[in-house]
């Protein structure tokens, strides 16, 4: 199928596999509500239940009940996105790199990773996905457990190829290292504390040479917006990304980037859509 070809998006089975809750709408929040309604077959696979998050407001969770109210948040975003198959792999969060947490024996980072990938490629199998979404090597901001679910679904994606089936086109989702200047930038202009080191900003994120596909998605920013929002428990007022001005927001969060990973020479279906 070449790129100027129409894409029937009905007629497609995606697999979007990230880290956390809340994690699918940062990344690919536009375009799995645009595949949604497209009629896309979409399933979400979540490594973790997000168990050492925040907690913006003590009446939304405790520590200990944290995972479960994770847990619907992404549903409830997800029945805003229009996606019902959702499955969690259930292992616990393994915090930022260097954190204790990343000793717990259940952090997802010291998964076993034959285990993992041997259910995601059977996944992969079992909704035939033709498209494959995850975290970039980079984890975008260097998590641990993007990264792990990086690798994971990478190694899925190359095991489920099949001489009698089509291979999935795996996707890495983007955000290339100038837009993140862009957004510091914006941020510290306005007297904003970015949420991570200012010094570390020219490291953060892919290197933009690695980006092969930008979407616009501004029709898809409000359901996008909306379908965040339902991670209460991850949303703080005085964040930093709440300080923005709406329009500020909405630019950012209108534009989605991805890097067309494997197979080699395949045709960019997402830009064809």
């Amino acid at each position: 199928m070449s790129a100027a070809q129409a894409i029937d998006i009905s007629r497609l089975s995606v697999l979007a596999c990230y880290a956390h809750p809340d994690d699918e709408g940062f990344a690919s929040g536009g375009l799995l509500a645009m595949l949604a309604a497209g009629g896309a077959r979409i399933t979400l696979v979540c490594a973790t239940n997000g168990d050492i998050g925040e907690i913006s407001d003590p009446a939304l969770a405790t520590p200990e009940n944290l995972w479960q109210v994770r847990q619907q948040e992404l549903r409830n975003g997800m029945d805003i996105t229009g996606i019902s198959d959702v499955r969690f792999l259930d292992y616990r969060d393994s915090g930022m790199e260097g954190w204790d947490d990343n000793n717990h024996p259940n952090a997802y980072c010291n998964a076993n990773t034959e285990t993992v990938v041997e259910r995601l490629r059977g996944i992969i199998a079992e909704v035939n996905a033709h498209v494959v979404i995850t975290h970039d090597p980079t984890g975008g901001y260097g998590h641990p457990d993007h990264k792990t679910m990086c690798a994971h679904a990478t190694a899925a994606a190359e095991r489920a190829s099949d001489p009698d089936a089509a291979t999935p086109l795996l996707y890495y989702v983007c955000f290339p290292r100038s837009v993140f200047q862009r957004m510091w930038q914006e941020m510290t202009d306005r007297g904003i504390t970015p949420p991570f080191a200012v010094d570390a900003v020219d490291t953060l994120g892919t290197p933009d040479e690695e980006v092969t596909t930008t979407l616009d998605i501004s029709a898809w920013v409000d359901t996008k917006i909306e379908s965040l929002s339902c991670h209460r428990t991850q949303i703080s007022s005085d964040g930093p990304f709440e300080q923005l001005p709406q329009e500020v927001m909405r630019w950012l969060m209108g534009t989605e980037y991805y890097q067309l990973a494997a197979p080699a020479g395949a045709v960019d279906l997402l830009a064809a859509l």
